[in-house]
């Protein structure tokens, strides 16, 4: 059986891993998408850090918690995003202004909505995640 979103998927089992109070999880699905995104919940303290180890069936990620994770997920539909309308989808995905990030896709790469508005581009907005004390 095919997955049709693994982006959702490995989301999803951070989410997972999150309310169990597990440390580390190990994902099938490695893509450059995936990695890219990971790269962004590293950089920004919302994950401790991953690996992406080769096996003969195919790769495979080894992804480190820090407990600084409440929530991600993907958007559907993958909506278009101007520079004007970055609060209105905030508002709509995060808890509170400044705190989260969102994930958006633009023609100079996958990059956080703060980014994204600092070079006065739009995109697609691919995913969110966010956490507070």
């Amino acid at each position: 059986m095919s997955n049709n979103d693994t982006l959702a998927s490995v989301l999803s089992q951070l989410n997972n891993a999150v309310k169990v109070g597990k440390s580390s999880i190990t994902t099938a699905f490695s893509s450059k998408l995936i990695k890219k995104s990971l790269e962004l919940m590293k950089d920004n303290g919302y994950i401790a850090g991953f690996e992406e180890v080769e096996d003969v069936k195919g790769n495979y990620l080894i992804i480190t918690l820090n407990g600084k994770l409440n929530k991600c997920g993907v958007v559907k539909p993958r909506f278009a995003i101007a520079l004007p309308n970055f609060e209105k989808f905030e508002k709509k995905f995060l808890p509170a202004r400044g705190f989260g990030l969102l994930l958006v896709s633009t023609n100079q790469g996958l990059m956080t909505h703060y980014d994204a508005k600092e070079k006065n581009i739009g995109g697609k907005l691919i995913g969110f995640c966010y956490w507070w004390c």
